[in-house]
C-alpha cells in the first residue's frame, strides 16, 4: 500500500519550507557576523557552503523518491557543483589575502558567489532554494550601500517566507 501522493507532496513542502527558513536564518546570522567582524564572516560563509550543499542534497534526495541510483547521481552532481563553489570562495580568499581587496569586500564577494551557486542549484532542486540565493544577492547589494542593513534584510527574509507559504496555500486550495 503506497502513500497518498498529496500527503507526500505536503510532507516534502514542510521539509523544504523548514530548510528555506533555516537557510534564511543562517544567512541572517552570517550577514550580522560579516557586518561586525569581516574576518569571522569569511570563516562563517566558508562553512555555509557545506551547509547549503547538504541542504541541496537533502532536497534533491527527497525529490528522487529515495532510489539508490538517484542518490549516487545526486551526490555526484551536488559534489561537483558545491566543490567548484568552494574553490571559487577559496580563490576570493586568496585575492583578499593578496591585498587586492579588503575583508569587507571579500565578504560581499563571497556572499555573491554563494548567492549565484544557490540560485543555480535551485534550478535543479527547486525554486525555494533559488529564493535563498536571491536573498543572499539582495543582502550583498544592500550591505554595500547601507552600513547596517540587517533590519531591511530581516524584513526581506520574512517576506520571502510569507510569500512561499502563501504560494503553497494558494496551490493547495487550487488542487
Amino acid at each position: 500500500m503506497s502513500e497518498d501522493p498529496l500527503i507526500i507532496e505536503r510532507r516534502r513542502f514542510h521539509i523544504e519550507e523548514a530548510l528555506l527558513i533555516l537557510l534564511l536564518i543562517l544567512s541572517l546570522v552570517g550577514i550580522g557576523i560579516t557586518e561586525y567582524t569581516a574576518n569571522d564572516g569569511y570563516a562563517y560563509w566558508l562553512v555555509m557552503v557545506f551547509v547549503f550543499a547538504l541542504a541541496a542534497m537533502i532536497i534533491a534526495w527527497l525529490q528522487s523518491k529515495h532510489r539508490a541510483s538517484d542518490f549516487k547521481s545526486i551526490l555526484r552532481d551536488q559534489s561537483l557543483h558545491w566543490g567548484v563553489s568552494l574553490l571559487v570562495v577559496g580563490a576570493a580568499f586568496l585575492i583578499q589575502n593578496s591585498g587586492r581587496i579588503d575583508t569587507t569586500s571579500a565578504g560581499i564577494m563571497i556572499s555573491l558567489i554563494l548567492a549565484l551557486s544557490t540560485i543555480l542549484d535551485g534550478i535543479r532542486v527547486g525554486w525555494r532554494f533559488s529564493m535563498v540565493g536571491f536573498y543572499l544577492g539582495i543582502s550583498a547589494v544592500l550591505s554595500s550601500f547601507f552600513q547596517h542593513s540587517i533590519w531591511i534584510e530581516l524584513l526581506v527574509a520574512v517576506l520571502i517566507v510569507a510569500g512561499t507559504i502563501a504560494w503553497e496555500v494558494w496551490r493547495y486550495r487550487k488542487t
